[in-house]
């Protein structure tokens, strides 16, 4: 049902136009990203077709794929390890604000469960022994 689903929602994503800001390539002051048109003379507002498209109900995905990752599987976001409980056949999305230490324990335990986590930036302690090897020889210099 879901496969089914997802390629409803792909081709249904391929006839959606893309919603920009109107006149914003007209002027370079004005962002691409949508605002609903307001003005009592706006084109777009009154729908005329070759103005480009308006943001309306009918563009949306179907509820049963709504949220799921381009790659089929739904997306957990996780903020703590508990939150990987129940995650089985999903993919992992770890919060921005996980430091270093435990986002390694989250992607090891994930890489246990068989789970693929979208943002897996490793922080890399190779910097910790470089400064503590550096620091050494400056010791061993004070003491002669």
């Amino acid at each position: 049902m879901a496969e089914n689903m997802l390629r409803v929602r792909a081709r249904q994503k391929a006839k959606k136009p893309s919603f920009n800001r109107h006149d914003c390539q007209k002027k370079k002051r004005l962002s691409v990203s949508w605002r609903k048109p307001r003005g009592i003379h706006n084109k777009m507002r009154d729908q005329i077709a070759a103005k480009g498209g308006i943001v309306k109900a009918g563009y949306g995905s179907p509820r049963a794929v709504r949220g799921f990752h381009p790659s089929g599987y739904k997306e957990v976001f996780v903020k703590s390890i508990a939150d990987l409980d129940g995650a089985e056949g999903c993919v992992l999305r770890i919060a921005a604000a996980i430091g270093g230490r435990k986002r390694a324990i989250i992607i090891a335990k994930a890489a246990e469960m068989n789970l693929r986590v979208l943002n897996p930036r490793v922080v890399t302690a190779a910097a910790e022994p470089e400064a503590e090897a550096a620091a050494e020889p400056e010791a061993e210099a004070g003491g002669e």
